[in-house]
């Protein structure tokens, strides 16, 4: 992801806020991604992107299995 360039390209994104990955402490074989959006019309642009389409011939390539949660900031404004 990183060496592919998509990383910074996914950053540069209008919307994106927040793009990091995590490696667990008792798992190396999981990774977590905290991604973060100003709103839901610009992750709905991210996910109708190439980029999109890169990662899943990523995910392919190296058989990589996804499972998403979603959380929303309840922090008042």
């Amino acid at each position: 992801m990183i060496a592919s360039g998509i990383v910074a390209r996914i950053k540069q994104e209008i919307g994106n806020m927040k793009y990091g990955y995590f490696v667990s402490l008792t798992d190396p074989e999981t990774i977590l991604l905290i991604d973060s959006w100003s709103n839901q019309a610009a992750l709905d642009k991210h996910h109708a992107s190439q980029m999109m389409q890169d990662l899943a011939k990523l995910r392919e390539k190296y058989d990589l299995h996804m499972h998403v949660e979603r959380y929303q900031d309840d922090t008042p404004r």
